[in-house]
């Protein structure tokens, strides 16, 4: 792949230097806005502003990472859920939401932006596959204890800032030996400083990363998915995504405290076959850039 225009910061005679040429969900990022900390709430609207412009990319097929690697690599990690109830955290316009429930799981997907849970329901109503979807915070679920046998959350604890109240919501609404399965960009690799270096052809062969231990409490990153077409990103503002990103050790302390029983992990890895399909995830065959987590309330 050729390194995109623009993206060039410097270049030697065995290197070639690139930063941010593909926010790790396949977007090209601008440099970061600061903003003051923000709520749920805030983190909501921004993502209602979003949601228009991200159902029609997504649903064209624009975002490869999420097609080509994490989704896949999450379903096959996701234990048997045919007759289980479960909840989708963060259910956005209900992709993965209904990739659950064609496994035969009884799904209730939640959000909280309304735009998102419209376009949900209007394709569930388009083609139905028995899923319930609610505008709600994850925040503050609006079920009763032990309501659910198992939870997901695609992609979407992340753009949360108040992590624990999540988890502990999440907890709560899980029956006795329910499981709670994640998926988050990797602490590890989406740090504040992050390059990609590549040879001559374009083709990624390290990611330099730095600044790790900087918490990130609302940086608002701009970005499309690089895969869309020049008229859409012309015609389509940048998504405006908020980031409040951890350490490893504290997403999985964090559960500890929660209450959970960590359980499996995963880290998405693109074949050589998958590559050949979509040329741009091969950098994902470079580092990690997806962290799937599953955990466990004890009963």
């Amino acid at each position: 792949m050729i390194p995109p225009d623009n993206y060039i910061v410097a270049q030697t005679a065995n290197k070639v230097l690139l930063s941010m040429s593909d926010y790790p969900m396949g977007a090209r990022a601008s440099p970061n806005d600061y903003h003051k900390p923000m709520d749920h709430e805030e983190v909501g609207r921004h993502w209602d502003e979003n949601a228009e412009a991200w159902t029609e990319l997504v649903r064209a097929g624009y975002d490869h990472y999420r097609d080509g690697l994490n989704t896949p690599a999450f379903l096959e990690m996701l234990p048997d859920v045919e007759g289980l109830s479960g909840l989708d955290v963060g259910c956005g316009e209900g992709h993965n939401t209904r990739l659950v429930a064609e496994r035969g799981a009884r799904v209730t997907g939640i959000d909280i932006s309304g735009t998102f849970v419209r376009h949900a329901e209007e394709e569930e109503k388009r083609e139905p596959r028995g899923i319930r979807y609610e505008r709600a915070s994850a925040v503050g679920l609006p079920f009763e204890e032990a309501s659910f046998d198992f939870a997901t959350a695609f992609m979407s604890l992340m753009d949360i800032p108040e992590t624990e109240r999540v988890l502990a919501e999440v907890f709560r609404v899980l029956k006795p030996g329910g499981f709670f399965q994640f998926s988050i960009t990797h602490p590890c690799f989406d740090t504040p400083y992050r390059e990609n270096l590549r040879d001559e052809t374009g083709r990624t062969y390290a990611i330099e990363v730095g600044d790790y231990f900087r918490r990130r409490e609302g940086e608002v990153k701009r970005w499309l998915f690089s895969a869309a077409p020049p008229a859409a990103r012309e015609r389509l503002s940048p998504f405006r995504v908020p980031i409040f990103m951890r350490t490893l050790s504290s997403w999985l302390n964090r559960l500890v405290e929660a209450g959970f029983v960590l359980e499996r992990f995963g880290e998405p890895y693109p074949g050589d076959e998958a590559v050949r399909e979509r040329p741009g995830l091969q950098d994902a065959q470079v580092v990690a850039y997806f962290l799937h987590v599953r955990a466990r309330k004890h009963g």
